[in-house]
């Protein structure tokens, strides 16, 4: 076996690292809005399930020396924002969001998507997504290293969910239909392939 001691290594290898072996990871495409009503768009893989009760989501969002990225300040000022899943028909779009842009520019405009009013929420989301999830604040977690904050630990609380009536069958949702898109290292993505079927012991 390789091995390696973390602390040895930079940020750079442990990102490579996290990102090679921590996969598939889902994609969190995420709308916000800023203080001058501006609608951001951006994608994040550092993304998962938190808890049912509450329905919580969690997304980290990291900080580029020390500076927090548009959608972690957007969020923390409004308290709300709409996660997206991201599938194949929407992946070039998703993944053009991912460009650099002044806070005064929306990724929204640049990639053509299509805004959709929200329920609950002030936020936006886009129509091109098959799953939809409204969101709420619920806390937020600063993540530092040697006193210096690098990355933004965000939990949501989901409030009002869209689903495309092709992925929903009495509840449960079509794997098929959905086709979701997973985040693999570099610029390297994955869809589902095989699925493996195995109940649990009892």
């Amino acid at each position: 076996m390789i091995e390696k001691d973390l602390s040895t290594l930079s940020e750079r290898e442990v990102y490579k690292l996290f990102t090679g072996t921590i996969v598939p990871r889902p994609i969190a495409f995420v709308t916000s809005l800023s203080e001058k009503g501006v609608l951001n768009g951006a994608p994040f893989s550092y993304f998962s399930i938190v808890s049912t009760v509450p329905p919580l989501i969690s997304l980290s969002i990291q900080r580029k020396n020390g500076v927090m990225k548009d959608t972690a300040r957007n969020i923390l000022c409004q308290k709300e924002f709409v996660v997206h899943g991201v599938d194949k028909t929407n992946l070039t779009a998703v993944n053009g969001s991912a460009a650099s842009l002044p806070p005064e520019e929306s990724e929204i405009e640049k990639t053509g998507l299509s805004i959709k009013k929200s329920r609950k929420i002030s936020v936006p989301g886009v129509s091109e997504a098959k799953v939809r999830m409204e969101c709420i604040l619920y806390d937020h977690l600063e993540i530092k290293e040697d006193r210096k904050t690098t990355a933004d630990l965000l939990l949501g609380k989901v409030v009002y969910a869209h689903l495309s009536e092709e992925i929903h069958d009495e509840g449960r949702i079509r794997m098929d239909a959905y086709d979701p898109v997973a985040r693999l290292a570099g610029a390297n993505y994955s869809t589902l392939g095989e699925t493996i079927h195995l109940e649990r012991p009892e």
